[in-house]
């Protein structure tokens, strides 16, 4: 099963495309872009609580067959926070000084 490859920041809903370097996912998909997770949610998902990593980039190139973007295409699913802000902010703040291998 390949990642679904969400095309927006759930946070600031910034444009993720495929292609994007600037994606981070949880072990959940939860997306966010790199600006969002450093600044904003201080590497802390404010719906599982766990941490972020880059999000792999999918091939565009078929060079394998059957393996790549056209084949399975991103989600076009925009997907948004169901916390407040401030929430969000309560969440990451509680949460950031502990590593997230021990969250």
């Amino acid at each position: 099963m390949a990642l679904q490859l969400r095309p927006n920041c759930e946070y600031c809903d910034k444009d993720l495309p495929p292609n994007s370097t600037e994606a981070r996912i949880c072990s959940y998909e939860c997306t966010f872009c790199a600006d969002c997770v450093e600044s904003r949610l201080h590497n802390v998902c404010p719906n599982c609580g766990g941490g972020f990593a880059p999000r792999p980039i999918r091939p565009a190139t078929e060079r394998r067959p059957g393996v790549c973007v056209a084949k399975h295409p991103p989600s076009d699913k925009r997907v948004h926070l169901k916390y407040s802000i401030e929430d969000v902010a309560a969440h990451s703040a509680k949460l950031r000084d502990i590593a997230p291998e021990e969250r």
